[in-house]
């Protein structure tokens, strides 16, 4: 556990800091490797070349020292020549003949036998004759008096950093290119984080009293700039969501009040004049206002509803026997035409399906002067279902009014002074909540509804539609 809880600490450490330190530390480091690992292969590079070429010049050296005591006979000293070298000669029978002075006296620095027509070298570190060091090895085979003589020669070899003029500008380039790298992206990051504090800034000033804000939209068409956008669009919705509240809290209320000051008056009336007072006629008055104020609550509970998206279990539902039933269940002030194709099954919640047959059924019938026409089709898989009055119709430029919360155009006002304005809204938004669409289409004559629903089965071939009928 304790360990457990030291990881957090250090993962909640590290994640305290910002993301411009943070990609900043990251990007260092990786540099920092880079620059490591090259650096490493450069020196193991150049001082391999380096040993490749003081072997070399090794056995050049080698080559003309044989030369000269084939030549010149054996001292029994010899001048350590180039590269402070150290030599021992040894004769045919393995006798040391000569050396340098450092190296007369010590067992033989190698114990290479290469062949006679061919030379060996090693790198031995801390050898008998060496104590300590480490050294280039050649033994070196040449033909003198009496046979095959040997010469070994070793000179130091190169260290591990090859020399301060290799280290020192590879340590300086290191720094420079890590330092570069964490400045680099230090200023990068901050640049590229900037639009996000603007943006940052300017939603900590949206209150929701205050929606008309919006966030600064970078130059650059990247990422942020698709932040910003939809951020703002973000804003313009619940900017409209907000003021669509308010228009529906202002209407809803007005509309609540009117029922309200109409009983308020009507019972104050009646207590003022008690003996005077037909209590009959005012318990009807007032029934009428109760019964307007609850299809009011009713229609309100219906859109929080629908606007919180609380939508029943879709089940299958055979739309001709609930548009039948539903035609079937209560005679209107009108005759119904129907034609109705049997077998349209789509999937839906009957409640929500019912109450949009019927809100557009009552505005069919109130708009009507002697016929409504009610059709279903289903086309290419997707159920239609047209109410048809006979009445004014509705002019185009009003088509999309008539679908907003409360509105009420004059026609309606007319013919029923006691409506709310949100039958056809709810209708919509039920439509909607079932994927389809319902829309006023253009025909001969009066308003038609045309409700458009995704259909789950297509009807058999032999069903044809029903004979028309009242």
């Amino acid at each position: 556990m304790h360990l457990v809880a030291k990881g957090v600490i250090k993962v909640s450490v590290w994640h305290g800091y910002s993301i411009r330190t943070r990609l900043t530390v990251v990007a260092s480091a990786i540099m920092a490797l880079i620059c490591t690992t090259v650096a490493v292969f450069v020196l193991v590079a150049v001082r391999e070349a380096a040993i490749e070429y003081r072997t070399k010049q090794l056995v050049a050296h080698a080559v003309e020292v044989a030369k000269k005591v084939r030549d010149s006979g054996v001292s029994p000293y010899l001048a350590s020549g180039e590269h402070n070298a150290s030599m021992q000669v040894f004769n045919p029978v393995g006798t040391m003949a000569a050396a340098t002075p450092d190296m007369a006296r010590e067992p033989a620095m190698t114990s290479l036998q290469p062949d006679a027509d061919a030379y060996a070298t090693e790198r031995r570190c801390d050898g008998t004759a060496f104590p300590g060091q480490c050294k280039i090895v050649i033994a070196y085979p040449f033909h003198g008096a009496g046979g095959v003589w040997r010469l070994d020669m070793a000179v130091a070899d190169v260290p591990r950093y090859v020399g301060p003029a290799l280290l020192v500008p590879l340590a300086a380039g290191w720094l420079l290119l890590v330092g570069a790298t964490a400045s680099g992206t230090y200023r990068t990051v901050g640049k590229t984080l900037a639009p996000v504090s603007a943006i940052s800034g300017k939603l900590a000033q949206i209150t929701t009293s205050d929606l008309g804000h919006r966030v600064p939209v970078p130059k650059y068409q990247d990422e942020l700039r698709d932040l910003a956008e939809t951020a703002n669009r973000t804003l313009d919705r619940a900017q409209a969501a907000v003021e669509q509240q308010l228009r529906f809290a202002s209407d809803a209320s007005h509309d609540l009040r009117s029922p309200l000051t109409a009983m308020r008056i009507q019972i104050e009336e009646a207590l003022m004049y008690p003996e005077e007072t037909d209590w009959t006629q005012t318990a009807n008055a007032l029934l009428g206002s109760v019964e307007r104020l609850q299809d009011l609550v009713t229609d309100l509970l219906q859109i929080a509803r629908l606007d919180a998206g609380a939508c029943g279990r879709h089940d299958p539902i055979d739309l001709t026997d609930l548009v039948s039933g539903e035609l079937d269940r209560r005679p209107r002030r009108v005759a119904v035409l129907r034609r109705l194709t049997p077998g349209v099954v789509i999937d839906g919640e009957r409640i929500g399906l019912t109450r949009l047959l019927n809100n557009l059924l009552d505005n069919a019938e109130r708009h009507a002067d002697s016929t409504i026409t009610v059709t279903l089709t289903l086309e290419a898989g997707t159920a239609v279902l047209e109410v048809c009055d006979d009445g004014e119709g509705i002019a185009p430029d009003q088509r999309e009014v008539i679908f907003q919360r409360f509105a009420r155009l004059e026609a309606s006002r007319r013919k029923d002074a006691g409506g709310t304005g949100l039958g056809l809204p709810i209708a919509r938004q039920i439509a909607e909540a079932h994927g389809g669409t319902l829309t006023i289409e253009d025909s001969p004559r009066g308003a038609q509804f045309v409700l458009r629903v995704p259909g789950r089965a297509a009807p058999p071939a032999d069903h044809a539609p029903l004979p028309g009928g009242v």
